[in-house]
């Protein structure tokens, strides 16, 4: 597809297999907040999709082994993360409804809008913008940092307005690059608007 950059068709490559490991990982991390309260533990499993998600990109580009199911898999993880940890603590009464809707409104926004005629154009995705990944980062970094600093000891203070500043910013670079990949989509569909004839 044109304006798409694919080294290879294959799908077992290292970035996919990392990817899939952090699908499995995310009913895991969710069971690990609602169920037994192991805090340290969801934690834990949120650094570690962290670390696969930086290198599955980092082993893509060095090795040429990206492909148009790694172009789906991993953007696919970062918003199941995203919404386990919004839902998980939104849950648990440690972060607001608010912030669950402002989040939400720029995905619904995105699929209601440009996802549809994509699709129809033969378009699963969007190429991964630097700036999404920032916002993802700093999502997937303000979650645990808010958990881990729920509570009423002093250390856990500081956590919070780290936990929170960094939310804000997340949020605020997540809705950024909503709109450039609304105005990416946007120039995709005027630029192929017979497509959808042909599929």
């Amino acid at each position: 597809m044109a304006g798409e950059e694919y080294d290879t068709d294959s799908v077992l490559t290292v970035p996919n297999v990392l990817s899939v490991l952090r699908l499995l990982g995310v009913p895991l991390f969710l069971w690990l907040l609602l169920g037994p309260h192991a805090d340290i533990w969801a934690v834990a499993v949120l650094a570690v999709s962290s670390l696969t998600d930086f290198l599955d990109g980092k082993i893509a580009r060095h090795f040429h082994q990206r492909s148009r199911v790694g172009q789906v898999l991993d953007p696919t993880a970062d918003r199941l993360y995203i919404w386990t940890t919004l839902l998980g603590l939104c849950l648990r009464g440690i972060i607001p409804l608010w912030l669950v809707i402002v989040l939400a409104a720029r995905d619904i926004l995105m699929g209601v809008t440009i996802w549809p005629a994509l699709r129809r154009r033969g378009y699963a995705s969007l190429p991964v913008h630097f700036l999404g990944k920032a916002a993802t980062f700093l999502l997937l970094f303000a979650f645990p940092v808010i958990l881990l600093g729920a509570g009423p000891e002093p250390w856990q203070y500081p956590l919070t307005v780290i936990g929170w500043a960094a939310a804000i910013w997340g949020a605020g670079l997540y809705w950024w690059s909503g709109i450039l990949y609304l105005g990416q989509g946007i120039d995709v569909i005027r630029r192929f608007p017979k497509a959808q004839e042909n599929v």
